[in-house]
């Protein structure tokens, strides 16, 4: 079980957050070694969290004053300036000098809206960690258009560390907290529904397969049916010699309750070539308490 590689638990010592000494972050499940950084902003307290994560499995925490939206959480359509609420990542590293100046020196789009926000009908774009004016002082708490804004210094300081296609971003109005063995049995859970989806795939299994996906999943305007006799088509046709996942990135979504990320590099070789892809699986708790796909994405 759980045949992954390169992959670390994240563990905060006491000592850096004693209002929380022996609890982690709800989100947190597992994350790979190839992340060094999480970021988690907490909307409600104005507080950007870096989870920073070392070799030995702990992680040093720290924050930072941010302005969000002037209209708060709960981004729904363009120009409502609101901050999104989930699991983003940063896309790229964005230069700034020609843009107006509130943006600061530079900026890092995040891949809002994603595939989640798309299938829920969330809309617009442009949510980005910037800087602020050179001139514009401390902003106020709710002052953007959506993104996040930090002082310069401190994005200066956050610049090295955020990887594009890398580095995960969770907004969420309230850091939720547990401790590390309630983390650690959903991790488990988690972890074996994957371990299932990967070995039938391995197997070209497809009634297995077929069944970790939820009724209502869909994927690029195809409903579940049509979905299902595009796989088959799909499985049917490819030799698969290996199959691996590597990097495996596992999150709880931080508003909507029993929601699950797993993000991996998938690398399958059928003899002749080597593909290899970024994957994101969205899992959702069922009525009767399993886990099941309800949303996939590539990158």
């Amino acid at each position: 079980m759980f045949r992954w590689l390169a992959t670390l638990v994240l563990l905060i010592p006491g000592s850096l957050l004693a209002q929380h000494a022996d609890r982690l972050p709800a989100y947190l499940l597992q994350v790979p070694a190839s992340v060094a950084v999480i970021l988690v902003a907490e909307t409600d307290t104005s507080i950007l969290h870096r989870f920073q994560a070392a070799a030995d499995g702990s992680a040093h925490h720290d924050e930072r004053y941010m302005s969000i939206g002037q209209n708060g959480v709960g981004k729904q359509r363009p120009w409502d300036r609101r901050t999104p609420l989930g699991i983003y990542f940063v896309n790229e590293r964005l230069d700034t000098s020609k843009l107006n100046e509130k943006y600061g020196p530079m900026a890092f789009p995040l891949d809002y809206p994603n595939i989640w926000d798309r299938l829920n009908r969330r809309a617009g774009d442009g949510i980005w960690i910037h800087g602020v004016s050179s001139h514009g002082g401390r902003r106020p708490p709710l002052d953007t258009d959506g993104c996040i804004a930090l002082s310069n210094d401190e994005l200066l300081q956050l610049e090295d560390q955020l990887v594009p296609l890398v580095t995960p971003v969770i907004i969420t109005r309230q850091v939720r907290w547990l401790n590390s063995e309630q983390i650690a049995a959903t991790r488990a859970e988690l972890a074996a529904v994957l371990d299932l989806w990967t070995d039938s795939n391995r197997s070209s299994d497809l009634h297995q397969y077929l069944s970790l996906y939820a009724d209502d999943f869909e994927y690029r305007g195809m409903d579940r049916g049509r979905w299902a006799a595009y796989r088959l088509q799909v499985m049917s046709g490819i030799t698969i010699q290996e199959f691996e996942l590597q990097d495996v990135l596992l999150l709880a979504h931080p508003e909507d309750s029993g929601l699950y990320l797993s993000r991996f590099r998938q690398e399958i070789d059928d003899g002749e070539r080597t593909i290899i892809t970024t994957k994101r699986l969205y899992w959702r708790r069922m009525a009767d308490g399993g886990l099941k796909i309800v949303a996939e994405d590539n990158g």
